[in-house]
């Protein structure tokens, strides 16, 4: 293989100088779009636990109201028992027929 023709040393120097620069700043744009991943990342989590906190409250809400809907059918469901149980026992009225007072 053939050299290029050679460089001064001011040329050699300058040139790697250059590489080297080019290759800090690739290193800096590299560490900044990491960084901003980063806080991406960590902002998506937030909203992520925001969500799943907000989900749970109303699991929980949901469960609450459909315990007191199932104690408030239960306690009508009793009292509607008890009414059937207290009209069996007394004796039916006859219509027409009204007690006379003496």
């Amino acid at each position: 293989m053939a050299k290029a023709a050679s460089l001064s040393p001011e040329d050699a120097r300058r040139r790697a100088d250059e590489r080297f620069a080019r290759l800090k700043q690739r290193d800096e744009e590299a560490r900044t779009a990491y960084a901003e991943r980063e806080k991406l990342r960590q902002a998506e989590a937030a909203k992520t636990e925001g969500l799943r906190a907000l989900r749970l409250a109303k699991e929980a809400a949901d469960a609450d109201a459909a315990i007191r809907e199932a104690a408030a059918k239960t306690a009508a469901a009793q009292a509607a028992a008890e009414r059937k149980a207290g009209a069996r026992s007394r004796p039916a009225k006859r219509p027409g027929r009204e007690p006379q007072l003496v």
